[in-house]
């Protein structure tokens, strides 16, 4: 690799932990498939730029995360973090799907809303025991 090539790989890294601010997990469980689509909320104004670029493209249609890093050009772990970060100020949100709304017979809750809830339960309660042991 050339010493420009390095150098621009470097700078491409440096900026990527910038705008996550160092973070490398995201606080909401995200798959790679999760579509958004822009929210009432607003970020806030400490939000790195590509939280603007993700609104703006949301707004035009709904979008998974992994379109989401594509179109960015950005690691999708760094894309998780910062869609986490709009997903916090109701800027973004994850649309319930014909699916999941659907109440007919068979249906149940989806497996994004039961990660999200997950995810919840273990914020809130991160030591809590997920299967109490019969005594």
């Amino acid at each position: 690799m050339t010493t420009y090539g390095r150098a621009a790989e470097e700078s491409a890294f440096v900026r990527t932990y910038a705008v996550t601010r160092g973070r490398t997990k995201p606080r909401h469980l995200l798959a790679l498939e999760t579509v958004l689509e822009a929210g009432q909320g607003r970020p806030g104004p400490a939000q790195a730029k590509e939280c603007e670029e993700i609104l703006a493209l949301c707004r035009e249609r709904r979008r998974s995360v992994v379109e989401l890093a594509g179109r960015l050009g950005r690691p999708v772990t760094a894309v998780k973090v910062l869609v986490s970060d709009l997903l916090d100020a109701d800027a973004l949100v994850v649309p319930l799907t014909q699916s999941s709304a659907d109440t007919g017979a068979g249906s149940g809750p989806s497996i994004q809303m039961l990660a999200a809830v997950s995810a919840g339960l273990k914020r809130k309660w991160p030591d809590a025991v997920a299967y109490p042991q019969a005594g």
